[in-house]
């Protein structure tokens, strides 16, 4: 991974969805990122009305959104997909072709 920038943020307390969090981690390529997101991807949150997670790519970095009802929610599903996402990550560089992030 070339790099990981991570910003956590607290909403105005009206809106039901009151902390948010994003991620962007740079691959390289497109192919790369689309990789991992299509592993990540089928992973769905297990509580839908109290996290959302939204992911995309753009210019090789797996670009991903987080919003939760509770900051506890939010460091849970967070740290969940921090496992995983090193999982497909560390996977990508020992199977892929000659890469190293």
């Amino acid at each position: 991974m070339d790099s990981i920038l991570s910003d956590v943020t607290l909403v105005s307390s009206s809106q039901p969805w009151e902390f948010s969090s994003d991620l962007e981690v740079d691959y390289g390529t497109d192919e790369y990122a689309h990789m991992v997101y299509s592993a990540l991807d089928v992973d769905k949150e297990l509580q839908p009305d109290k996290v959302k997670r939204q992911m995309s790519v753009s210019e090789g970095k797996l670009i991903v959104h987080f919003e939760a009802v509770e900051a506890r929610f939010l460091r849970a599903s967070y740290s969940s997909f921090l496992d995983i996402l090193t999982l497909a990550t560390k996977t990508l560089e020992e199977f892929g072709p000659g890469l190293k992030f």
